[in-house]
């Protein structure tokens, strides 16, 4: 019973501190900022315009090289934040005979290699953890590098450099996913130690390959932010595709092409996922369930009168490169993979496929209806406001 007691008595506090920073907040037209800080944790109210202002309204010191985030010019627009000081501390970087003391506040791998200029690739492996001699380096990180072998491969007549952790040729192939088959042969025994800058030479007895080089294309990852307006939409981190190097073996009769097979496929180059921030704050302007129609004026003046419907889209979807896929964002509109409204609209004035200005923000047109005939200029927004079913 004592214990219960305790439980209860520490939930009860609990949420009244938990609701005195929001009253408090709220009542001083601030933002609440909750700073984690070297284990500790501070909570406080601002009026100020950025962080950095708030941090130093609130006297905490920053060093030049210190770390923040979100960052110290961000605009404080949401009602709340949480925020990371990482504060710059000794780091030892090991990469193989190479040893480099330095000061940094990065938390990752690829932050802390940049920093000192050294270039960490896919195959390579590393640790990150406690420095190991602290009378030597003191207290502080230490990244460990462990470097994939560099060696050329002339595959069926394409030489890439590429990098391998294998400890034999025979290995390296199979790493790499290249098929001999009953006619491939490799220019060294398969049981060779893998050495630097070594030359590896692939190619198939009687048989005509090539090598196409193909782009992986960057996946888009949509994060939506409530407390951005409805139209903000900007791309975070900017996507890099890949390079996919595929080899088949190919027979010709005749001068004619009759098969080809794929005999080898190689990722050189990995893609880099695109971040793209889109806002859902409705100021009122934006359509809503309870309006149920209203006119909106899109950048040209063109007037359009906006409603909503609650339909399964996949049939819809099957154009514009789709393939019948969609979600339902946060505030229930309907959305394709890269984040546009879907819209019916007239396809005289506005073709498949084409982007529109919405109340809620771009919009894709992939559907049509009746409605066009009274309202050639109307918009009809897919959305889940009536079933909830999420579909």
């Amino acid at each position: 019973m004592v214990w219960r007691f305790v439980s209860i008595f520490v939930l009860v506090i609990i949420s009244i501190l938990g609701l005195s920073h929001s009253v408090l907040a709220k009542n001083q037209d601030g933002r609440l900022i909750t700073v984690y800080d070297r284990g500790t944790t501070r909570v406080f109210v601002t009026k100020e315009k950025t962080l950095g202002a708030a941090l130093k309204d609130q006297n905490i010191e920053l060093d030049a090289r210190d770390t923040v985030e979100p960052s110290i010019n961000e605009e404080l627009v949401a009602s709340n934040y949480h925020v990371n000081i990482y504060r710059v501390r000794p780091v030892v970087v090991v990469d193989g005979a190479t040893r480099i003391k330095t000061l940094s506040p990065y938390q990752t791998v690829e932050q802390i290699a940049k920093s000192v200029g050294i270039t960490i690739y896919p195959e390579d492996i590393t640790t990150l953890g406690p420095t190991t001699d602290l009378i030597k380096d003191g207290a502080g990180l230490q990244l460990t590098i462990t470097r994939a072998v560099p060696l050329n491969l002339d595959l069926y007549g394409k030489v890439t450099e590429i990098r391998t952790q294998a400890k034999t040729v025979g290995d390296m192939l199979k790493e790499k996913n290249i098929v001999l088959g009953d006619k491939g042969r490799v220019s060294v025994p398969l049981l060779t130690p893998i050495s630097q800058g070594m030359n590896v030479r692939v190619w198939r007895e009687g048989e005509q390959t090539i090598s196409v080089d193909q782009d992986v294309p960057a996946v888009t990852k949509i994060v939506y932010d409530g407390d951005r307006p409805i139209g903000y939409r900007v791309v975070q981190t900017k996507g890099i595709p890949g390079i996919r190097s595929i080899t088949y073996q190919v027979e010709v009769l005749g001068g004619v092409e009759i098969s080809r097979v794929e005999i080898a496929n190689i990722l050189t180059r990995s893609p880099i996922q695109q971040i793209e921030v889109i806002g859902l704050k409705n100021d009122g302007t934006g359509l809503t369930k309870s309006k149920g129609a209203q006119y909106h004026t899109d950048s040209k003046g063109v007037s359009h009168r906006e409603t909503y419907y609650d339909l399964n889209m996949s049939a819809a979807l099957q154009s514009c490169g789709q393939g019948g896929y969609y979600l339902v964002r946060p505030d229930g509109a309907k959305v394709d993979s890269d984040g546009y409204i879907i819209v019916a609209a007239n396809y005289a004035y506005y073709p498949k496929c084409s982007l529109v200005e919405t109340s809620l923000g771009t919009g894709k047109v992939y559907d049509t209806g009746g409605f066009v005939a009274n309202y050639p200029y109307g918009f009809d927004l897919a959305t889940d406001w009536t079933n909830y079913d999420g579909i």
